[in-house]
This record gives C-alpha cells, structure tokens and sequence, in this order.
C-alpha cells in the first residue's frame, strides 16, 4: 500500500516541491545549526502577527527585546542569556525571562531564510533569519 502510494504521488510531489509550493523541511545539527544562528537575528512569527528579535551572537550570548512586539506590558522587556548547540538541539538558558530554566529546540530550515522549531516540550513555530 504505502509503494502504490508513493509510486502513485511521488511525481507530482517532486513537482510541487521542485516548485516550491510544499517545503521540505531540513533538520539542522551540529555545525550546520550553530551557523545557521551564530551571529544572526532570529524573528519568531507571534500568533498574533509581528516578529520578536532574538540576537545570537557569535560568543553564546542572546539577547532579545519584547518591546519590539508589543510584549513590554505582559513581560520584562529585555533580556540576556546564554545559548548552545547540544547535538541536533539548540538550547538557550535566560536570565529572567522562563524563570531562568533551561529550553532546547530542534529547527529544521524550510527554506534559505525560513527555520520551523520545536521547543523540548511541544511548543512549535517559525521563525525568520535576519542578517
């Protein structure tokens, strides 16, 4: 069944993906992930329209500020941390912001400026890269 399936729609897939009308997604790890964010702004799209700027610096430090998205009434505005490649996950430790603790993702690129994410518990979303 799963042979006649893909026989059956794998041309047509190859066409729309060739196109670019349906993304394949690329895991990043490793040294592919920390270039990919390494001295790099990263937007996350917020549900509600809009993007929040995360700064990645070259030397592990992230900043970001809630300002840019209308947040500074619901949250501290600014904060710093740290940031780290632990195999095929992006993790990143903030001061304030999360009480503190600890989160990873995995990303995978969509496209050439495009990442989608998955945060260690089940938050998902996408993201933007910057210059």
């Amino acid at each position: 069944m799963r042979m006649t399936c893909l026989l059956r729609f794998g041309p047509a897939l190859a066409l729309l993906l060739a196109a670019g009308v349906v993304h394949a997604d690329q895991p990043l790890a490793g040294s592919a992930l920390d270039r990919a964010v390494s001295g790099r702004r990263i937007y996350l799209a917020i549900p509600l329209g809009g993007e929040f700027p995360l700064n990645y610096h070259a030397d592990g430090r992230v900043d970001g500020q809630g300002e840019a998205a209308g947040l500074g009434r619901f949250m501290r505005p600014t904060d710093s941390g740290r940031w780290w490649v632990s195999g095929p996950k992006l993790c990143q430790k903030w001061t304030t912001w999360y009480d503190g603790k600890v989160f990873c993702f995995t990303l995978s690129k969509v496209s050439e400026d495009q990442l989608s994410w998955r945060r260690d518990d089940g938050l998902a979303g996408l993201a933007r890269i910057g210059r």
